[in-house]
């Protein structure tokens, strides 16, 4: 792993099962404030790489681990026949709180979450917000945790009976068929199918990081009228994509030439061959495991525990203009910010960037978490 000058890798025992490998940045001077910064999918502690040294330099002990099922991180069964139970949201917190209790912190200034490690961190600063004293969301907007059914106890038989709309079905029923992404990665061939397709992994991950890039000239995002058959078609292919394709499939015409690759500075080649032997090395199992636990009811109804709850500790929204992972599900961004979270200092959208914004514009998002760290001290907007 070629890693900036500053930047160390050490693995440390979170006490919940995991030898975690971790970088960090600003570990030279004791007793700094901890920023926790955690990584989504198809990603790596390695994504937070180009805004660590910034973030150190503002005062801070920057600390980015792989994540559960990734990476240089041992210790949880990533097989697909394995125990779920270790995937779970609540046993994700608890992996962080873990690292953060291993380190020698009561609390954290702030824990930062980038796609699938955005509702992670939500959930860190939901039930831990002693520790976890403030958020940044990435890419993935927080709407709130699953509510009960409420006011049920006088409903007639006809009411409890009433049609509930399968999504799935009337995604496969368009005349265009098409499967949302999160239940593709949810099935046992995905890992199979990205780790082995005929295109090379290398050549894989890097029209998957093109297409949802704001390279890709195709992302227009907008917000959707409703979770309805016809306006998740709406999204491009790599959310909901052909019923009859698979993701290597999905994004291989997208795949960019070699001049594109060779101009892309956010992600050149020799960066990208960091995440292509990792995951040569691993597959992708560990963090589809991920998906499996949120598309399965069993393991997201203890969720529900801590229905009504609102975040409370100071927060901050990051994605780019051209990311449509916020308005993926359709009302979470707005929702996130009228009423989930209730101290939200800032939201922005960043020109320039697609999915990928920590990469793509390091230094924006470096300024924005320094601005927002200055700001949560005195409780200002960003």
């Amino acid at each position: 792993m070629n890693l900036p000058p500053g930047i160390r890798s050490r693995h440390i025992d979170n006490h919940n099962g995991l030898s975690m490998r971790v970088l960090e940045a600003g570990f030279e001077t004791p007793g700094r404030p901890c920023v926790l910064l955690l990584h989504g999918f198809p990603e790596l502690a390695y994504s937070w790489r180009k805004v660590m040294l910034p973030i150190a330099a503002a005062g801070f002990h920057v600390v980015a681990p792989d994540q559960r099922g990734y990476g240089g991180t041992t210790g949880c069964d990533t097989g697909y026949d394995g125990d779920l139970g270790g995937f779970r949201m609540l046993n994700l917190v608890r992996d962080a709180l873990g690292l953060v209790a291993a380190l020698g912190y009561r609390s954290v200034a702030a824990v930062v979450g980038h796609d699938f490690g955005s509702p992670v961190a939500a959930w860190c600063a939901l039930t831990r917000p002693d520790v976890f004293r403030s958020v940044v969301l990435m890419s993935a907007p927080f709407a709130g945790p699953p509510s009960f059914p409420f006011a049920t106890a006088g409903a007639t038989e006809a009411d409890a009976n009433a049609p509930v709309t399968d999504i799935h079905a009337a995604l496969a029923a368009l005349p265009r068929p098409r499967k949302h992404y999160q239940w593709y990665y949810s099935t046992r061939p995905a890992d199979t199918d990205m780790r082995d397709c005929p295109q090379g992994l290398h050549a894989f991950l890097r029209a998957y990081y093109h297409v949802k890039s704001a390279d890709w000239q195709q992302n227009q995002p907008h917000a959707l009228a409703g979770w309805n058959a016809d306006q998740l078609a709406l999204l491009p292919t790599y959310y909901v994509m052909d019923h009859d394709r698979n993701m290597a499939q999905t994004v291989a015409p997208d795949m960019p030439s070699a001049e594109a690759v060779a101009a892309c500075r956010w992600l050149p080649d020799a960066e990208l061959a960091t995440y292509s032997a990792e995951y040569a090395r691993t597959g992708f199992q560990g963090g589809l495991q991920w998906y499996r636990c949120m598309t399965s009811a069993a393991h997201t109804a203890e969720l529900r525990l801590m229905s009504g709850r609102t975040i409370d500790v100071p927060s901050m929204f990051i994605a780019g203009t051209s990311d449509w992972g916020a308005y993926q599900k359709p009302g979470d961004f707005e929702r996130m910010q009228t009423s989930a979270c209730t101290q939200m200092l800032g939201c922005h959208l960043i020109d320039g960037a697609g999915h990928w914004v920590q990469q793509e514009q390091a230094a924006k998002v470096s300024e924005l978490v320094v601005r927002f760290l200055a700001a949560v001290s005195r409780q200002g907007p960003v």
